[in-house]
């Protein structure tokens, strides 16, 4: 059989054809992932002339086979989040390091922890997509870190199974700043219906789009709440950033010294748009928010918020953050 060669590719797609799963692969070489999100690297690797003359596809067995044939980096942490809390800035600074991987919402790890795939074979798969996009490309790649997609804290159990040490965080921020943003500008889980069957569902009418938002907040909050008690989490505070990059987070991310130093030249810039100055908006926000949206997310988000702020609190003060092995 005809040795499986995917140097320099990574898997930018996973669908069904005709009942079959399939992974598109994208040709990246040795270029790093700098990009805020994983769409826009995968954007500005199609545009190359080479993509656009060669594409790949396999069968969605084609991820088991080729961590086989090249293992790849193994996950080193994981990032979840509350959304438009920090997550990004987070990636951001890491992505600096010539040393770390950083994929950021990669969308076909979100379509299979929600896939209805046999559990042995999602699981191969899964393991196979991680050991892909933990490839070193550029020789000198030494963590891979992962930051999921805000609705996926309802899939972290399945992905602690496969990956049981891999430490994780969940990032929260003060919900009526999230909320506020969301309906400046919805996310595609706070638009009912546009991401699909999620963990966050629940069957209770919404009488205004306030109520949908402060509802899927709270929904995001409490199980993230929830996890972090039960599966020994890192509950951080969107106030603790970018500080904590220089301490707690610079130990659960295994950063030496001078990594220290190198992941603040993000700082400054605003994440999603790293050619713009980020002017923080927490007061501007708060200013902005309607009666009924106040008044939605006090009643849906505010309780699991506190109750994430007092535990990260007992958290930090009685015990260090876990840290990633260093070797």
């Amino acid at each position: 059989m005809e040795r499986l060669n995917l140097e320099g590719w990574l898997p930018i797609r996973i669908w069904q054809q005709a009942g079959e799963w399939q992974v598109d692969w994208c040709w990246f070489g040795d270029t790093p992932l700098h990009q805020p999100f994983f769409r826009e690297a995968v954007d500005d690797a199609l545009r190359l002339p080479f993509n656009q003359a060669f594409r790949r596809q396999t069968p969605l067995a084609g991820l088991g086979d080729w961590q086989t044939e090249s293992p790849g980096l193994a996950p080193s942490a994981f990032i979840f989040h509350a959304s438009r809390c920090g997550s990004t800035l987070i990636s951001q600074m890491l992505a600096r390091l010539d040393n770390h991987i950083v994929i950021s919402e990669p969308p076909p790890l979100d379509a299979l922890l929600r896939s209805d795939l046999p559990a042995a074979e999602r699981r191969r798969a899964i393991e196979g997509l991680m050991s892909a996009y933990g490839q070193r490309r550029c020789g000198l790649e030494q963590r891979l870190v992962i930051k999921l997609d805000a609705w996926n804290i309802a899939e972290l159990p399945l992905l602690r199974a496969y990956f049981p040490e891999t430490p994780w965080m969940f990032l929260y921020r003060d919900p009526l700043e999230i909320a506020v943003s969301h309906v400046r500008r919805s996310g595609m889980h706070m638009v009912p219906g546009l991401i699909g069957a999620s963990g966050l569902d629940d069957e209770l009418p919404f009488d205004s789009r306030e109520d949908y938002i402060a509802r899927r907040l709270g929904r995001l909050l409490s199980t993230g709440l929830a996890h972090c008690r039960e599966l020994g989490g890192l509950a951080v505070n969107y106030s603790e950033l970018p500080d904590a990059m220089a301490g707690r987070l610079a130990g659960f991310f295994g950063l030496d010294d001078e990594q220290r130093q190198q992941v603040f030249a993000a700082v400054g810039r605003h994440a999603k748009q790293p050619s713009e100055v980020f002017f923080g908006d927490s007061d501007s926000k708060r200013r902005e928010a309607s009666a009924l949206l106040i008044e939605r997310v006090e009643r849906w988000a505010r309780g699991p918020y506190e109750a994430l702020c007092i535990d990260s609190t007992d958290a930090f003060a009685s015990k260090p953050a876990p840290t990633m092995d260093l070797q």
